[in-house]
């Protein structure tokens, strides 16, 4: 008989990252909860640790956001997408998501949630409605840097951002993908690691700004 899987306990820094819209963080983890893995959005083994490996890894992510229209990436179940617009009610966003089932998924919760500054995207970002108009773009465990600049960059104005969550092997992959950040003309390009010292599982991210 295997163990039945019980979801994480909330930390402690929840309530410091989300303020007084962590009850909208609590809603949107049990709902994930519930039916993430039924819809393949999130994995079997997830629930132990759900609220640190994902809800607090992508709202370590809030604080580098500024006002403006800023992108999700392949949104999937939401991670980062919901998760920023849950912490950073004042920027707007638009998860840009090609899977209809997830799609859906993505526009339920918005709803549920009560999110006003979400809308939803079918389309691939290659093909995204948004050229030149996105002040930053966000991303999680989409594909290397090196695919993931080159089919991005084009949906930024002049000055945004990247700001893109990656693992533990990101130098290598910015070594990578050098190319792609020379011909995209990126600036400012570095590797940021967020919340040491706050929760076990720290959070990665490349940030870059273009011209």
């Amino acid at each position: 008989m295997t163990e039945e899987l019980v979801l994480e306990r909330e930390p402690e820094v929840a309530v410091q990252l989300f303020g007084d819209r962590v009850d909208l963080a609590r809603q949107y983890i049990q709902s994930l909860a519930l039916r993430g893995e039924e819809l393949g959005l999130i994995g079997p083994l997830e629930l132990p640790r759900l609220w640190s490996r994902h809800i607090i890894n992508c709202a370590l992510v809030a604080p580098l956001l500024r006002p403006g229209l800023v992108g999700d990436i392949g949104s999937g179940a939401g991670l980062p997408g919901i998760v920023l617009a849950i912490a950073r009610p004042d920027v707007q966003f638009v998860l840009i998501e090609p899977m209809e089932r997830r799609v859906d998924w993505l526009r339920a919760e918005s709803a549920r949630l009560g999110l006003a500054n979400v809308i939803v995207d079918r389309s691939r970002s290659q093909d995204a409605p948004y050229s030149e108009q996105l002040t930053q773009i966000t991303a999680r465990a989409v594909t290397a840097l090196s695919k993931l600049i080159p089919t991005t960059e084009h949906l930024l104005a002049p000055g945004g951002e990247m700001v893109f969550m990656k693992g533990a092997r990101i130098d290598e992959e910015i070594e990578a993908a050098s190319k792609a950040i020379r011909k995209a003309g990126l600036r400012d390009v570095e590797s940021l690691v967020l919340g040491e010292g706050i929760t076990p599982e720290i959070t990665r991210v490349f940030r870059a700004r273009v011209d």
